[in-house]
């Protein structure tokens, strides 16, 4: 099937663009051209947190750690909501800047928004001169590069990241004497043999609903072991290997799955396997405690998803990473480092990481004693760290990613469940999609 469409994504992404160097020219003081100053090292700096609410009571905490350390700096924290914080951002920036904060948290997901507007500092010299220089996960650090469009300069340091994991009933298996999911033939082999629609029992459940892409996503490129979201130009969303994975993946719905999964978001997900009648399910670490609450720790466990076959290395799809990001319209850049460097010292990180459950971005927090308590975690580091695992970085730069990747095509992929539109059909649409979107991106920069 030939590729279709793209008109309007293309046009959206357009516009999109046309707004980022717009943006840029009113950034931070009205051309981009403010860049701050270094400051005294002392005095007040503000923070933003980019999810504030969940994650208050651990910053603050970290906060009054370092006005311990640094007694002539004050940390004036301003909790965000996750959904307000890039529109906050934005709205900052087309102020003038005045507005913004010294730093700030910063996602991956609208990092590239950011630099495009000339908001951010970058940061890889300053990471060189400081304690931090070797110490971050590289897998992270490439994803922050890739993030921000520019694969030598950094504009966050990264403090967590996630990642997807197949978690499984242990009772389950051991009681048909399964063993576990860390290949894909053990994969299969479980979903047939776990699943009795009379007795209402399945051995799988998947996404069907909103966020439903990104983890199709995942099964497949680890299924397929592509390591790169694009061959020159063009995406491999669409190569064959991934079109077979994906027919593998979609070819569980109903046959060892719940009807339910067709309109099923991760939330709903989630709840369905932890009812306690679903042997495996394709999340990220973020469900580990839902889990624990439902189960208990002697009855599930997480794996990284597996290789495509024996002796390849493991191919994983990158999840948005979190990081702090130095604002270049602050004042004081060189108090305001200070803090960004403690929080992602390992003691500070770690720390953080404990509380939110992700994975830490300093490696002298992979022995920590948590860490080793919370197996899956534990996995995943050590999975993100090894030098054999390929990252697939998803192109989170691109202005139209999230509508390609999310709800412009998430209709499309119910279809695909359903059998009204074939796997292939479907890759080809989205590749054209992006493809195009990747042209724009590289016209206008």
């Amino acid at each position: 099937m030939s590729r279709k469409g793209g008109k309007a994504v293309r046009g959206a992404a357009a516009v999109a663009v046309t707004l980022a160097l717009a943006l840029s020219a009113t950034a931070c003081g009205g051309d981009g051209s403010d860049s701050g100053s270094e400051g005294s090292g002392k005095g007040k700096i503000v923070f933003w947190d980019n999810n504030g609410g969940p994650r208050t009571a651990i910053w603050k905490q970290i906060i009054a750690k370092f006005e311990k350390k640094y007694p002539d700096i004050e940390v004036e924290y301003v909790p965000i909501p996750i959904a307000d914080v890039q529109s906050k951002y934005d709205t900052a920036i087309q102020g003038g800047g005045d507005s913004l904060p010294d730093m700030g948290g910063v996602g991956t997901a609208y990092l590239a928004n950011l630099v495009a507007q000339d908001a951010l500092e970058p940061v890889a010299d300053r990471i060189q001169d400081s304690p931090l220089k070797g110490k971050l996960v590289k897998n992270m650090v490439d994803s922050v590069r890739s993030a921000g469009g520019d694969d030598k300069e950094m504009f966050s340091v990264p403090t967590s990241a996630n990642q997807g994991t197949l978690w499984y009933r242990t009772d389950l298996f051991q009681a048909k004497g399964l063993d576990a999911p860390t290949s894909w033939d053990n994969f299969y082999k479980a979903a047939e043999e776990l699943t009795d629609k009379g007795g209402n029992e399945f051995g799988f459940t998947l996404r069907g609903g909103a966020g439903s892409i990104a983890q199709a996503m995942e099964m497949m490129y680890a299924q397929s072991g592509i390591t790169t979201f694009w061959d020159g130009d063009k995406t491999t969303l669409d190569d064959p290997r991934n079109v077979a994975a994906l027919e593998k993946y979609v070819g569980l719905y109903k046959k060892v799955t719940p009807a339910a999964d067709l309109n099923n978001d991760f939330t709903k997900m989630v709840a369905q396997f932890d009812q306690g009648d679903i042997g495996m399910l394709q999340h990220n670490l973020g469900s580990y405690t839902d889990h624990l609450k439902a189960f208990g720790k002697d009855k599930i466990a997480g794996v990284p998803m597996p290789p495509s076959a024996d002796g390849q290395p493991r191919t994983i799809v990158s999840n948005p990473v979190d990081g702090l990001g130095l604002f270049k319209a602050s004042e004081n850049k060189a108090a305001a480092w200070k803090f960004i460097e403690f929080a992602a010292s390992a003691e500070m990180n770690s720390l953080w990481n404990q509380d939110v459950g992700a994975i830490p971005a300093n490696v002298d927090a992979a022995d920590d004693a948590w860490i080793k308590q919370a197996p899956p975690t534990k996995a995943a580091l050590e999975s993100l760290s090894d030098p054999r695992t390929k990252v697939v970085q998803l192109p989170y730069y691109l202005p139209d990613w999230n509508t390609i990747s999310k709800a412009d095509n998430e209709p499309d992929f119910q279809k695909v469940l359903l059998g009204k539109m074939t796997a292939k059909e479907f890759c080809d649409k989205v590749a054209d999609e992006l493809d195009k979107a990747q042209a724009d991106w590289k016209k206008h920069n």
